[in-house]
């Protein structure tokens, strides 16, 4: 049965509603964005929020991004009016935003942001780095921070966290590459064979079958051998522009080991395997998106 392609949970909506709510109270918005996809992991609703108050953005995991890829979508970003910063916030300080943040207090009293950004992004550990406790639950599991809650920093800052929002309304394809990413659940969103092989097809499309054969040693040409290796799965490869990513998968799964009785390929736990890979960066520094033309 065929995945569907949306998760939307209810917490999702109500944090939306309630972070609507919340806007008139709050002096900016701070939006976090995987910077190997800053445009397919822009919040819903940011040209909504941006007309209330002003939105900065944090691209976030830039460990995982190809290095001249961030650096062209930080220009975009600012000549486009936007305050960015581009961190690794596993290793990096956020002293600079901290700062810039301070910088923006009214007169009167501390400022008040709102920390948004749709799941997994790196939101929950911004939070931490702003506020300097560990306070809000960092994981690896798409919406886990529930609800709307403030934190006051010592430096000044009161922040309220809310929880990761998905486009409910986003196509297939985006849905796709947020599960690449780890934004959304695999398993949701077509399936962990269809998100492997529609992830192989773009590497190849991309031309960046490189990041897998210098991962696990697999060719980018199917060898005589990979092509007879399961004659039912691999009846139809051609020549290597022409390859069924399907096979692709098929390869994937053998170096992976995902085997089932009979020697043949487990597709669903190869495509689980390869997607986890991709998502934390163990292929290697990529960005999925172009950043616009600056002119």
């Amino acid at each position: 049965m065929a995945g569907r392609t949306v998760w939307f949970p209810g917490h999702m909506a109500k944090g939306r509603r309630e972070l609507e709510g919340l806007a008139e109270k709050l002096d900016l918005f701070v939006e976090v964005r995987d910077a190997r996809a800053p445009r397919a992991t822009a919040s819903p609703g940011g040209v909504e929020l941006a007309a209330l108050r002003p939105v900065w953005v944090v691209l976030a995991k830039r460990d995982l991004a190809d290095g001249a890829g961030t650096e062209r979508w930080m220009t975009a970003l600012r000549a486009q009016g936007r305050r960015a910063w581009a961190f690794d916030l596993l290793r990096d300080g956020v002293d600079d935003l901290r700062s810039a943040l301070i910088a923006a207090s009214p007169r009167h009293r501390e400022v008040r942001l709102a920390v948004v950004g749709i799941p997994n992004v790196g939101k929950s550990q911004l939070l931490n780095l702003l506020i300097g406790k560990h306070s809000a639950a960092v994981g690896g599991i798409p919406g886990v921070t529930r609800g709307v809650a403030w934190y006051r920093s010592r430096e000044g800052l009161l922040v309220v966290d809310s929880p990761g929002i998905l486009d409910p309304h986003g196509g297939a394809q985006v849905h796709r590459m947020l599960a690449w990413l780890g934004c959304s659940k695999g398993d949701v969103t077509g399936g962990y064979e269809l998100l492997g092989t529609e992830l192989l097809r773009y590497l190849r499309e991309q031309r960046l079958w490189d990041l897998v054969e210098k991962t696990w040693g697999i060719p980018e040409s199917v060898s005589e051998e990979s092509a007879s290796a399961d004659e039912e799965d691999s009846e139809d490869v051609g020549t290597p522009e022409e390859t069924d990513p399907r096979d692709d998968l098929h390869r994937v799964g053998c170096r992976l080991g995902c085997l089932v009785r009979g020697g043949r390929v487990n597709r669903e736990a190869a495509g689980k395997k390869l997607c986890e890979a991709f998502a934390t960066g163990k292929l290697g520094r990529v960005t999925l998106e172009r950043a616009p033309e600056v002119r």
